[in-house]
């Protein structure tokens, strides 16, 4: 019965998240060409790839790379524009109730936006644990599949995809995907527009610190708004 738990979840977790995980093709193709322009190896772009699987926190750190930016510069800013999946990590933790601590840390790197914004809603209403975790973890493997897959073409396709297809618009497209629905929730969205807000105040700052500034003031909104939120419901 557990197993057929585990599969039934998994099943509903997959055919959920299958048509949003279309957008992860176009990031990572974007990544995967990224990280060779910036003159990684292959060898050097793949071992990125598994270990960071961030590609926002991957592309806002090339450029910093590229230049030869400081370490801490690069690590700080890495941290820095992860921060979201504090929000993420804490608001989907019920979710992981009555599941180890192991299969926790795996469940956290295999962490997505999409996969966030997919699995959230029912694993905090879903009694059966073993339900809840095939839900998320089948998403989430086939979201490191994709992106992995489709980094590695990325990666050995660069310079023979031609500029003109605009793939770094396309991305930036899959990512307003994941944004509207995550925008219906008011914590959410007091953190986008306070932390878009303060993008566009800083943009002049040298080496993009204006950008890290706006994650934090980002993050910490939205922790105040939601902090409020619930007050407002306790009352």
């Amino acid at each position: 019965m557990p197993a057929s738990s585990f599969r039934e979840g998994a099943r509903e977790g997959f055919r959920a998240f299958l048509p949003l995980s279309v957008g992860l093709i176009p990031w990572a193709l974007v990544t995967g060409m990224a990280m060779i322009s910036t003159g990684f190896t292959p060898a050097q772009a793949m071992g990125m790839n598994v270990i960071v699987f961030a590609g926002t926190a991957q592309l806002g750190t090339l450029p910093l790379i590229g230049i030869g930016a400081p370490l801490w510069l690069i690590v700080v800013t890495a941290l820095a524009l992860n921060l979201r999946f504090v929000i993420f990590s804490a608001a989907v933790a019920q979710g992981f109730r009555g599941i180890g601590t192991p299969t926790r840390w795996f469940a956290g790197h295999l962490l997505t936006d999409g996969v966030f914004a997919c699995c959230l809603e029912k694993m905090l209403k879903v009694e059966d644990p073993r339900w809840r975790l095939g839900y998320y973890l089948a998403p989430s493997v086939w979201s490191w599949l994709l992106w992995q897959s489709f980094a590695l073409i990325g990666v050995f396709a660069a310079g023979s995809i031609p500029k003109h297809w605009s793939l770094e618009f396309m991305a930036t497209i899959a990512l307003l995907m994941l944004l509207v629905p995550l925008a219906r929730q008011r914590p959410m969205l007091v953190a986008a527009l306070s932390s878009g807000a303060t993008a566009i105040a800083l943009r002049g700052m040298p080496l993009r610190l204006g950008l890290i500034v706006a994650i934090v003031v980002g993050i910490l909104a939205g922790f105040a708004a939601e902090h409020w939120h619930a007050k407002g419901e306790a009352q």
